[in-house]
């Protein structure tokens, strides 16, 4: 506990925490001068699991990678706006993008585990991102691991290819990777979309053991799997050729009282 600095009375630290972990304002991506979406604002809140769902083309996979900054190696892509994560302006020019996507971690829709071992996989990007000692790389790498439910079916195997894991070990110890780097966000493309039931259920579980520890957001057309996982909801649509943010809010109001027609349409099956 602390004492705030303007009264003399007792806060919890939890209370002082910051309520958005992501904010932003304005923001627009156009590709070769083709708007992908427009005009969007929205405050993800810390610590929770937000949902990116909409019709296939109304620019969620484009709002994903914006938030760190992954649209900058797409040649002839602009984004303009405002992006604030724990307070930084990560669209500022000068701004550290490797420091970036260290603090926000992004695992893609089909699993992309490198060429190399398990335990490279996961000691690749610490040394890249200067972490040298061994014993710290090790412990890091268990403790990842352990935390995706992977310790225990792959510490005999740490030297095996990764690209010899099945679907659904590949797409954790892609998620291993990331969060052997402590991020403070995870973006997630569809995690689920490349798996089979059983691996698919297995991520569900694990993303749900990561709430509160990171702030999650998830790309998904699976309404049936944002119902069981998340906290809240942006639903995202197609209008004037643009991707255009309609409604946002906590899961049960979305899903069950959406102000907009459109949203109403789109999660009863009868839209999108």
């Amino acid at each position: 506990m602390s004492v705030a600095a303007d009264r003399h009375t007792w806060v919890p630290e939890t209370a002082r925490r910051p309520r958005s972990a992501i904010d932003v304002e304005g923001l627009a991506l156009h590709y070769d001068g083709q708007a992908a979406f427009e005009d969007v604002s929205l405050s993800i809140e810390t610590g929770g699991i937000t949902a990116i769902v909409g019709p296939s083309g109304c620019g969620k996979t484009s709002f994903l990678l914006s938030l760190n900054r992954l649209t900058d190696l797409v040649p002839r892509c602009r984004v303009t706006g405002r992006i604030r994560i724990g307070g930084d302006d990560i669209l500022a020019p000068r701004h550290d993008v490797v420091s970036l996507r260290r603090r926000v971690g992004m695992i893609f829709q089909k699993p992309n585990p490198f060429p190399f071992s398990i335990r490279r996989n996961l000691a690749f990007p610490l040394r890249e991102h200067g972490v040298k000692d061994r014993d710290m790389i090790d412990a890091r790498i268990e403790s990842a691991l352990r935390d995706v439910g992977l310790w225990n079916e792959v510490r005999d195997r740490l030297d095996a290819a990764a690209l010899d894991l099945s679907g659904g070990q590949q797409q954790r110890v892609c998620l291993a990777r990331a969060l052997a780097l402590e991020p403070e966000v995870l973006l997630l493309d569809e995690p689920c979309s490349a798996l089979d039931p059983i691996s698919s259920g297995v991520v569900e579980d694990l993303i749900l053991r990561l709430r509160g520890r990171y702030t999650i957001v998830i790309v998904t057309h699976n309404l049936a799997q944002a119902r069981r996982i998340v906290d809240d909801v942006a639903v995202f649509w197609v209008r004037d050729g643009a991707g255009r943010l309609i409604e946002s809010g906590h899961a049960t109001d979305v899903f069950e009282n959406p102000r907009s027609a459109l949203t109403r349409a789109y999660v009863t099956g009868r839209r999108g």
